[in-house]
């Protein structure tokens, strides 16, 4: 292991801001560096900070071609989650923010987010289509016990008929059982559990405030048994790091009644690139170059690929044996990737003032 101290209980190791956007640069000082390095004893505790921030519109739209969803809520800005990979950690800068360790320490909650559905679901030119959840920062995370925006969220898309995606990391999302399984037998909704190894130790550097494989697994089955349709993402797949765990995965989430799946590949864009190599050198230093130069050859030789659809299709060699590996353990499993088509059929849009229309 590297002789770099790390962070320890979060996934990024630095706090730097990104240059790209002009941003005064930040240098730990001396005392801070000491702390890290046990010179004057331990340093003081990183603390999650949440600011509530009052948007005006909840929903966003989105004309990206190569996603399947056109709309997507975000309750939460940041994530104390931590993981190390996270796309969407270069939007902190947008708040002048670092994303290294500002953005899984310092939170944004929109406690409206409720309200400002429904206004939105109320305006006359509003057609009904599912609404993404966790596409950039985990619906549930730590702060959704106390804040339970996505809970209320939820209530609303069940109040009114309208579908609905769900994308975490975390076993959390089973406190909502009562609605998810009610929003199931509407044809309301979807929920996918990201799953990306079985090792607790190693998650616990990767994703170190997630909920641990295991918890993971089990809320898979939890979902599948209350007729919920779940879905298994083994994402990302990192190569030397994660790969190995593929088809294990897909073993213990088929045990448990699921029936879908599907990978992804890792994808560094902008500071996170750099976060994810210090993260190598911190704790895999014995294999960092490796795992770099497979990274960099399934993305044409650059550590990532912003270009649309080839950033969701990795090529070469590496990219056809995870996906050779993937479609044999998946028919093996019985495994399939379930299109699932939610009902948008049902909807009934509030008036302004929230009640259901009776039209």
């Amino acid at each position: 292991m590297s002789s770099k101290p790390s962070v320890h209980g979060r996934g990024a190791q630095s706090g730097a801001v990104p240059q790209r956007f002009g941003l005064a640069a930040r240098e730990d000082d001396g005392d801070w560096l000491d702390a890290r390095e046990g010179i004057d004893g331990p340093g003081p505790k990183l603390r999650t900070t949440v600011t509530e921030e009052r948007p005006k519109t909840i929903i966003s739209f989105n004309k990206s071609p190569d996603i399947v969803f056109d709309r997507s809520i975000n309750a939460y800005r940041g994530c104390e989650h931590g993981c190390i990979y996270c796309f969407a950690r270069p939007t902190h800068a947008y708040h002048d923010l670092s994303p290294g360790l500002d953005f899984e320490t310092k939170l944004f909650a929109k406690p409206d987010a409720a309200r400002l559905l429904r206004e939105t679901l109320a305006k006359p030119g509003y057609k009904p289509a599912p609404i993404a959840m966790g596409t950039n920062t985990d619906p549930y995370q730590p702060i959704e016990a106390r804040y339970e925006i996505t809970r209320q969220v939820l209530e609303v898309c069940l109040e009114v008929r309208h579908p609905v995606t769900i994308t975490t990391k975390s076993a959390r999302v089973t406190r909502d059982l009562d609605l998810l399984a009610e929003m199931a037998r509407l044809k309301l909704v979807a929920v996918g559990i990201s799953v990306t190894s079985l090792d607790p130790r190693l998650s616990g550097l990767l994703e170190p405030r997630a909920s641990a494989p295991a918890k993971r697994l089990a809320a898979l089955g939890q979902l599948a048994a209350a007729g919920v349709p779940a879905h298994v993402s083994i994402a990302p797949v990192i190569p030397s790091i994660t790969d190995e765990f593929m088809e294990a995965i897909l073993g213990q989430a088929a045990e448990r009644g699921v029936t879908s799946a599907s990978w992804i590949m890792l994808r560094l864009p902008h500071e996170v690139a750099p976060l994810f190599r210090e993260w190598l050198d911190v704790h895999y230093p014995d294999r960092a170059a490796k795992v770099m130069h497979i990274v960099q050859s399934i993305r044409g030789g650059r550590d990532n690929d912003p270009s649309f659809f080839s950033r969701m299709k990795p090529q070469g060699v590496w990219a056809d044996l995870f996906r050779t590996r993937f479609r044999l353990a998946c028919k093996r499993l019985g495994i399939n990737r379930v299109s699932l088509e939610l009902d948008v059929g049902g909807f009934r849009k509030p008036s302004a003032n929230g009640q259901l229309s009776l039209l």
